[in-house]
């Protein structure tokens, strides 16, 4: 049987082509795309989201202390 594939991909490649290569591909976009997400979540969102958690809780401890 997989004589008869390596025989089917040596005379046609661009059928080898569209089956082994898309799927490689897609999965290569996937995983590229998945590590762009991860680098945007981790240097955009969550530094932003830490200043603005202590920026609250900087100002909440203000607020207490000007209230006594």
């Amino acid at each position: 049987m997989l004589s008869a594939f390596a025989q089917l991909f040596a005379l046609r490649p661009l059928l080898s082509i569209a089956i082994l290569g898309v799927p490689v591909l897609t999965l290569v976009v996937i995983g590229f795309f998945a590590l762009w997400v991860v680098k945007i979540l981790f240097f955009i969102v969550l530094p932003i989201a830490l200043v603005v958690w202590l920026a609250r809780k900087v100002l909440r401890r203000n607020s207490a202390v000007a209230r006594m």
